[in-house]
Parts: C-alpha cells; sequence; structure tokens
C-alpha cells in the first residue's frame, strides 16, 4: 500500500476484505492474473457485471419514468468533457461521457445531444431533461418541446438555489456579517502562529467546514463559529495572543475586534437562523433521491420559518422573498413543480386550500395537457374524475392506511399513490437536479488523475 500510494482507508472497503479472505482460502501458491487478463477478459466480465447491476433501474426507467440529465466540465488537462447521466426512483446511473474540445456548445449542438440520450434510452421512458439555467440551455429547451411535446425541461435546482442564497447573502442584512466571518477565518487559518493558536483552543477542531456547495460550506462555518464562540473569545484575550506578531497587524487587530463584538455574533446567529430552512432544501435538492414532490412544497416552507426568523418584520421579510422569487421564477416555480406540489398529499392535504389556488391548478392542467398530449379522452378523466376523488379523499384515498402513510416523516408520495395515476407516479419519482451527474465525475476525474500521475512518475 506504501509503495504503490493506496490510500489507507482502501482497508475499510468490503470488496478489499473479500479480496484478502480469497488470497488466504487459495494459499502461497496463488498466482496474480497477467496484465493481459486484467485489462481484457477480467476487464470485460467486470463491464458485463455492472450491466447486470445496471438492469433494475433500466427496469425502473420503464415502469416510473426517468429524467436525463447531462453536464459539461473542463478536466485538469484542459478537455471539455460531456458526461450523460440517467436518475430515475432508484438513483443516478452514469450512461456515457464524450470529449467535446472542438465543439462549440450552441443551442443546435446541445439540442442535438440531448436528442441522441433521449433516443438511446426511449423517448417514452423520459418524463424530463434537467439542465443549468445558461442560455443556451434555454434554445435547446425550446426545439426539444417542438421534437417532444410530452418532454419537460426542468432548470436544475442546486444551481438555482445557490444562486438564491448568494443573492440574500449580498443583502445589507447580511453581507457585512459574511465578509466579516470570511475575513476572520481567513486570518486565523493564513498563519501558522494563529492557526495553531486556535486548534489549542478548541481542541484540534477546525471552525472551516466543507459541506455540499459553497454556501452550504459557509453555512456550515458560521454554525461552527456560533458553537465555538467562547473558546474564540478566551483565545483573543489569552497571553499567546497577545504575544503572537500577527495579531498586531490591522487584519489581526479587525479578527479581534470581530470575535469581541456583541453586534457580529447576534448578526451571525440571525445569518444561521434566516440561511437554515434554505440549506435544508438545498440539501434536499442535491440528494440522490427523487426530489420533486417536495422541492416547492419546502420552499414555501422556507419562506415562513424565515418570517419567523426575522420576527415577521415585513421590511426584512419582504427583501429576502422578493430575493428568493426573482430566483424561483421560471425555474423553482414551473408548472411541473406546482403540479407535484399539489399532487402530493404531505402539502395538498395538510392544506386544502392548495386545491383552490388558482395558479396551482392551472399549472396542474398545463402538466396535464402536456403529459396527454393530443388525448383529450384521458385528460377528461385524469382531471374530472381522478384528481376529483383525490381531492375528496374518496375511494383508496379516504382508506385509514393511505392517510396514515401520509403522516409518516419518511412519506413517499409516489408509493402512496394507489394504481390510479400514471402520469402522478411518473411526477413524484423525478429528480429537480443536475447535481448528481456532475458531483459523481469530479470524483472520477481525480481519482483517474491521480493513477496517471503516480503511473508516468
Amino acid at each position: 500500500m506504501y509503495k504503490k500510494n493506496i490510500p489507507f482507508n482502501a482497508v475499510n472497503d468490503d470488496d478489499f476484505k473479500q479480496y484478502c479472505e480469497a488470497l488466504g482460502r487459495f494459499g502461497p501458491k496463488w498466482k496474480p492474473p497477467s496484465q493481459y487478463m486484467l485489462r481484457e477478459k477480467m476487464l470485460l466480465q467486470e463491464v458485463e457485471r455492472t450491466k447486470d447491476l445496471m438492469k433494475p433501474h433500466e427496469l425502473e426507467r420503464v415502469e416510473t419514468g426517468c429524467s436525463i440529465m447531462t453536464d459539461a466540465w473542463t478536466d485538469k488537462k484542459r478537455r471539455r468533457i460531456m458526461n450523460l447521466c440517467v436518475h430515475c426512483k432508484l438513483g443516478t446511473a452514469f450512461l456515457e461521457s464524450k470529449e467535446a474540445s472542438t465543439d462549440a456548445h450552441t443551442i443546435l449542438y446541445i439540442f442535438n445531444y440531448v436528442v441522441e440520450c433521449i433516443e438511446k434510452i426511449g423517448a417514452e421512458n423520459v418524463v424530463q431533461v434537467v439542465k443549468d439555467n445558461a442560455s443556451n440551455n434555454m434554445g435547446a429547451k425550446e426545439m426539444l418541446k417542438g421534437k417532444w411535446p410530452k418532454i419537460f425541461w426542468s432548470s436544475c435546482a442546486t444551481h438555482t438555489l445557490n444562486l438564491m442564497v448568494e443573492a440574500i447573502g449580498k443583502l445589507k442584512q447580511f453581507g457585512p456579517t459574511i465578509i466579516k466571518a470570511k475575513q476572520m477565518t481567513i486570518f486565523l487559518y493564513a498563519h501558522h502562529k494563529t492557526l495553531s493558536l486556535m486548534r489549542s483552543f478548541m481542541k484540534k477542531r477546525d471552525t472551516v467546514r466543507p459541506g455540499v456547495t459553497r454556501f452550504a460550506s459557509a453555512f456550515i462555518t458560521l454554525q461552527s463559529l456560533v458553537s465555538k464562540k467562547k473558546e474564540l473569545r478566551a483565545m483573543v484575550c489569552s497571553d499567546e495572543w497577545e504575544a503572537c506578531k500577527h495579531t498586531k497587524t490591522v487584519k489581526g487587530k479587525a479578527a479581534n475586534t470581530t470575535i469581541m463584538s456583541r453586534g457580529f455574533w447576534k448578526n451571525v446567529s440571525l445569518c444561521i437562523k434566516v440561511f437554515e430552512p434554505l440549506v435544508k432544501v438545498l440539501r434536499l435538492a442535491d440528494g440522490d433521491g427523487p426530489s420533486m414532490a417536495s422541492m416547492y412544497g419546502e420552499l414555501i416552507s422556507a419562506k415562513r420559518e424565515i418570517k419567523v426568523a426575522v420576527e415577521n418584520s415585513e421590511k426584512h421579510y419582504l427583501v429576502i422573498t422578493n430575493a428568493m422569487n426573482t430566483k424561483m421564477s421560471g425555474r423553482l416555480d414551473s408548472p411541473l413543480h406546482m403540479a407535484a406540489y399539489i399532487l402530493n398529499p404531505k402539502y395538498s392535504y395538510a392544506d386544502p386550500s392548495i386545491f383552490t389556488d388558482v395558479e396551482v391548478v392551472a399549472a396542474l392542467m398545463e402538466v396535464m395537457e402536456t403529459f396527454y398530449y393530443d388525448d383529450d379522452i384521458k385528460q377528461n378523466k385524469v382531471f374530472n374524475i381522478d384528481f376529483t376523488k383525490f381531492k375528496k379523499k374518496e375511494g383508496m384515498f379516504g382508506k385509514v392506511a393511505a392517510l396514515k402513510a401520509m403522516e409518516n416523516n419518511n412519506f413517499d408520495a409516489a408509493d402512496w399513490w394507489p394504481t390510479l395515476q400514471h402520469m402522478a407516479i411518473r411526477i413524484l419519482n423525478l429528480t429537480t437536479s443536475s447535481s448528481g451527474c456532475e458531483r459523481n465525475w469530479s470524483t472520477f476525474e481525480m481519482v483517474t488523475l491521480r493513477l496517471l500521475t503516480i503511473s508516468q512518475i
């Protein structure tokens, strides 16, 4: 392991343990496979095994539909790479990757690539395409609507939420506090002496902690600072801090002032209260499970929690919600998001006024018309018969078991539905983000790059 630079945590992997156990069974006469066997026959066997592992995903795509997720990124060799992943109820699976360094990522190029991907999976199995909000992606969206009017195009929720929280973080209520916290932590980590001093007072714990996104990291760091407020104040009042030459600088004095400021800590607490509901939604969006069923409802809940956090002050509340609405508009308040909201009994049964919300009901009708495009009979049955039963809790919708299931914290809106609505099951199983596509391959690139570097050395 030392010689070949294999990470120590490899010993915790189940496959590694099985490998060691198998070696023990074979005994000292066992001979390892040749290079040829590893890169030819055994590699092909592993490919076939991987395909077998993906069969449940393929069946699930047919049963409950799926989302196409594409992501363009640049690797360490400056190659432009396009990834294709497919999300279904069972999670996200990689499908293919292509180098596109010499290609201009025009509207037509993106459209053709998405079409190629949809045809591989089968248009009848694809419910939506999820990409970020770049202008060329929005142009491809209109072209896709012309070719496949039944397929939706959704903006990436993780990307949109990041833009949302960054916009809120720049508001005058929060911006100066976040900047001060950033400057203070940068100073503490910039010098060996101050970093060592901080860790000694905090029992070797850090204040800066990683999160799922850059903003989430900043939020977690603010939480960490508040939890270590007592230790930080003890540090700047210590003889060691006074003796440190770095604390005499302008940045050092500013860090001292920040840590000892009552107003700073009060504002940090407010930042945490306001951003905590948004981080919860961000984690929902960035997860690998279906999130469409909860996205719009959780954003509404986040607004309510933020209103409470600012003590119902309309002056402060409206500024924040206006920033949220600006980023949500056309992205996270699409007809598809609203349809999932009203079709999820967790929200609509808890608040029956949703059934009379003109905007939400109109969104459901628009989605229904798209889903059952050119089929007036099904549109009429779904909206005027099935949806009416759902709204009035008639038939299976009113059964005690069905209503009790809704109260469960781990409630799965798609599983709750009886075999009544093909449309609802497909919508409620959708993801809202393409971040899974990006995250998986960023990790893969670091692994492959490291191996290449070692082999070159």
